[in-house]
């Protein structure tokens, strides 16, 4: 795989303690700090953790610049092998690990919970970097930011709804979400509660059961995104989107908070001339970050950090407004912040 690499800032360390491969990604600090979160997870080798951090943090400052915050973008990944046993020592181990490396960058890179961690990792982590957001609620942070992600997202549904269907309801409508994890079954539930039809499919077989308790329909994981429906929300990983699955995609909206989607911007645009509104994600998943940020930073009570996220939708709302795809206003979006930041002596 080639990769161009136009990072400010890439570190991979061996974990001293643990033994793992240790991967943080600064894309961009024109407009602040990077943030990004603390991914855990197995690859195939420690190569392929290094194309995902790469990958998400060019993500996180695209996301951070399109919500309007001071912060650019970065992601850290902690690599397993296929095969490794991740036992609480370890697990503590390699967070002490990437504690440090983190506190080696001096607070121009901030973490959070990202797949593979939890609020009460950062908690561990914390005790190695004081540049750790979403500790526990019992520490002082702001925990799970996957409500405020399924918000945003919500508010991204409505203003797309609006714009394809008229009406910001989505009451009636037929709609598959793709991935039935932390945000994914949260979007699934508030879309049930709003009356509409919800099909759900994960690659884990034991959320076939949660799904169908919440009063559900399921859907083959393979078969997700060719599903006939009014809206597709890819909820769980990224690069689902190529041109193959994109020509079989056969629903009028799609929007979800998966990173990185597509395999190539031109997936946008061969969705857009079939008519399908794609809503790029980077806008549509920004509700965690932009909660956290403006509670413990900002320090913005909590219903005036949920205003801000549910701001999501009149960005959605602009984006739609236009000639163009949203992706080509998204990225214009980000482009007019960046430049301002650069211009200022």
């Amino acid at each position: 795989m080639t990769q161009t690499l136009e990072h400010e800032e890439v570190a991979v360390r061996s974990g001293r303690r643990s033994g793992l491969t240790l991967v943080v990604a600064l894309h961009s600090r024109t407009l602040g700090p990077a943030v990004g979160g603390c991914r855990m997870r197995r690859y195939d080798s420690w190569y392929d953790g290094l194309a995902d951090a790469l990958r998400l943090s060019e993500a996180m400052t695209h996301k951070c610049a399109a919500a309007g915050l001071d912060f650019g973008g970065g992601k850290s990944v902690i690599v397993l092998d296929r095969d490794t046993d991740l036992t609480p020592a370890l697990r503590e181990a390699a967070l002490a690990d990437l504690g440090e490396l983190i506190a080696s960058f001096e607070g121009s890179y901030r973490t959070g919970p990202d797949i593979g961690t939890s609020p009460a990792d950062m908690a561990t982590l914390r005790r190695w970097t004081p540049y750790v957001f979403c500790l526990p609620e019992e520490h002082g942070g702001t925990g799970d930011s996957g409500i405020p992600t399924a918000t945003g997202v919500f508010a991204a549904l409505r203003a797309g709804a609006r714009h394809v269907f008229g009406t910001g309801s989505l009451e009636g409508r037929t709609v598959v979400v793709s991935g039935y994890g932390s945000v994914g079954s949260r979007v699934a539930a508030g879309l049930a509660a709003d009356g509409a039809r919800v099909l759900v499919s994960d690659v884990e077989e034991g959320k076939r059961d949660a799904a169908r308790r919440a009063g559900l329909e399921w859907v083959e994981p393979d078969k997700a995104l060719g599903t006939s429906a009014d809206v597709l929300v890819p909820a769980a990983v990224g690069g689902v989107l190529t041109p193959e699955t994109a020509a079989g995609i056969d629903a009028r909206l799609v929007v979800g908070p998966a990173n990185n989607q597509l395999t190539d911007d031109r997936v946008a645009d061969a969705l857009a001339a079939r008519g399908i509104i794609w809503i790029p994600d980077f806008v549509a998943g920004a509700g965690g970050v932009v909660y956290t940020l403006t509670r413990e930073i900002e320090h913005l009570t909590h219903e005036e950090a949920v205003r801000r996220v549910e701001g999501i939708g009149d960005t959605v709302s602009r984006l739609l407004d236009t000639g163009t795809t949203p992706l080509h206003e998204a990225k214009n979006l980000v482009a007019d912040r960046l430049s301002a930041a650069l211009s200022v002596p």
